[in-house]
């Protein structure tokens, strides 16, 4: 059973997004997510000042199992990228909500924030996917 965080936002390719009231989001992959790719091996980050659009690869994030894209839930510029996966990439199988985030988003629209999935419909779509 994957931990699901109420206070965060999720996308539906298994992303998680904080709001840090600010007009910035942090963002990484839920527990679902490094739970489905196994031991991960090595995170491939964007480089800060990037603008990015909503849906545009950022990274990738390769496991023992599989080399999965990371997408973009919110169009923004980057402003931190979380330089310590660099050397620690199992991070994101062992705090995937704190020392496991991927990037800092300076969001470019605030109230796309609302169009993202919620803690309950996200456990919806955990629990359909896993049957």
């Amino acid at each position: 059973m994957s931990h699901i965080p109420a206070n965060l936002r999720y996308t539906d390719s298994h992303e998680w997004v904080l709001d840090n009231n600010d007009g910035t989001v942090t963002i990484g992959i839920t527990d679902h997510a490094q739970e489905s790719l196994g031991d991960v091996v090595f995170v491939e980050l964007p480089d800060t000042g990037r603008q990015l659009d909503a849906g545009e690869e950022f990274g990738v994030i390769e496991s023992v199992k599989a080399a999965s894209d990371l997408y973009l839930p919110l169009s923004g510029e980057v402003v931190a990228v979380n330089e310590s996966l660099e050397d620690s990439p199992e991070a994101v199988n062992e705090h995937p909500y704190e020392d496991g985030w991927i990037i800092k988003l300076k969001l470019a629209e605030p109230d796309a924030l609302d169009a993202l999935l919620d803690a309950t419909a996200y456990d919806a779509l955990v629990s359909a996917e896993e049957g």
